[in-house]
């Protein structure tokens, strides 16, 4: 029999489908309406015998030493525009480096290698605690990089947060876990399975990265529709003309103004000439 719920329990055998497989149920029904308790009836069901209980859970973890494992994260990111392909291991570490460092963000922030509570506090998370329902951290790898040779070395940055929701207003299916069955037979045939539900911590690695290098063409061309926007392109041509062409003195005498009073007017008239001769 299942577990009583809107959808299995019944009165009697017409409120059970032949055949019917419901996916908030626990198996295949057979059609029959029998007793769960004393007071309640629920429609029998084809399957493994006795049913999940999801419920008894442990108030500590039981690998509560794993916070003290390692993990070695190799990472790499190719660059197709600019040709270069990066790796997390630098070229100056070796195996003997390897073998000692441990990841510090102050300290040591080119070390490949994380202890898992530091991975979870950095997350501002407690480990011990969310060991025992599970959850799901993001190891979050940045490269972005800036490619010109004076800017340094393209190095990755890291982060951790938690991806699936604490919410105490939302607490459906709160943290992770995951079920997997180990199957035998006794001696006369009879099939038996042993099924787990694990809880745990799940790690997902999100890589990610732009990058960029300073090219000449780009810049005068964004420069150039830059000054014609604002629309100085005539006071920005002026000045080179005037300050860097060696005929800059011919082309300032022509580019003048001149003003000339006449005696039998009572107005002005100014000419400008452009140009050279």
């Amino acid at each position: 029999m299942q577990f009583p719920n809107p959808s299995s329990v019944c009165v009697d055998d017409c409120d059970c489908i032949e055949g019917l497989n419901d996916p908030r149920g626990s198996g295949i029904q057979t059609g029959l309406c029998e007793n769960f308790s004393t007071t309640v009836k629920t429609c029998e069901v084809i399957s493994w015998c006795p049913l999940e209980i999801d419920a008894g859970l442990p108030e500590h973890a039981l690998l509560d030493s794993a916070e003290n494992f390692t993990v070695l994260i190799k990472n790499s990111i190719t660059y197709p525009k600019f040709k270069i392909h990066r790796r997390n291991i630098a070229p100056h570490i070796n195996s003997s480096y390897l073998r000692s460092c441990e990841f510090n963000r102050s300290t040591d922030p080119d070390c490949p290698i994380f202890r898992l509570k530091d991975i979870v506090s950095e997350a501002g998370e407690d480990f011990q605690d969310m060991a025992v329902k599970g959850g799901i951290l993001g190891i979050i790898i940045d490269w972005s990089c800036n490619l010109d040779w004076w800017a340094g070395k393209c190095s990755p940055k890291y982060s951790f947060r938690r991806l699936d929701s604490k919410s105490p207003n939302n607490d459906a299916a709160p943290g992770y876990n995951f079920r997997f069955a180990k199957y035998y037979m006794d001696q006369s045939g009879e099939e038996f399975r042993t099924l787990f539900k694990a809880y745990g911590i799940r790690f997902e690695v999100i890589v990610y990265g732009t990058a960029g290098r300073f090219g000449m063409v780009p810049t005068i061309v964004n420069l150039g529709a830059a000054l014609s926007f604002l629309s100085l392109v005539p006071v920005v041509a002026d000045w080179f003309l005037l300050t860097c062409l060696r005929k800059r003195d011919l082309y300032s005498r022509h580019k003048v103004s001149y003003l000339r009073e006449d005696a039998d007017t009572e107005g002005e008239t100014m000419h400008t000439s452009y140009g050279t001769k």
